[in-house]
């Protein structure tokens, strides 16, 4: 049995550092979009307006993990919270 509480995760991405190239999207269309600027969004994130980095919390990761291996930008993070 469970300890009573849920641990979930944050996949963070930071716009400013996103070069719109596509690839969360393509290995992870669960949780990413290309948005009208031509930049990646992070579906139903909650977005700071001051530093541009839009997060997520999640359970599981899944292919979160393998778009921020694979963005060469560097913008995407999976963290646990």
């Amino acid at each position: 049995r469970g300890l009573g509480y849920c641990l979930f995760m944050k996949i963070k991405l930071d716009r400013l550092k996103c070069i719109g190239c596509g690839t969360c999207c393509a290995v992870c269309p669960k949780f990413f979009a290309m948005g009208e600027d031509g930049r990646s969004r992070l579906k139903n994130a909650k977005y700071n307006d001051k530093t541009e980095i839009e997060e997520l919390e999640i359970k599981k990761a899944g292919c979160a993990e393998e778009a921020e291996q694979m963005c060469p930008a560097q913008a995407i993070e999976v963290v646990d919270k």
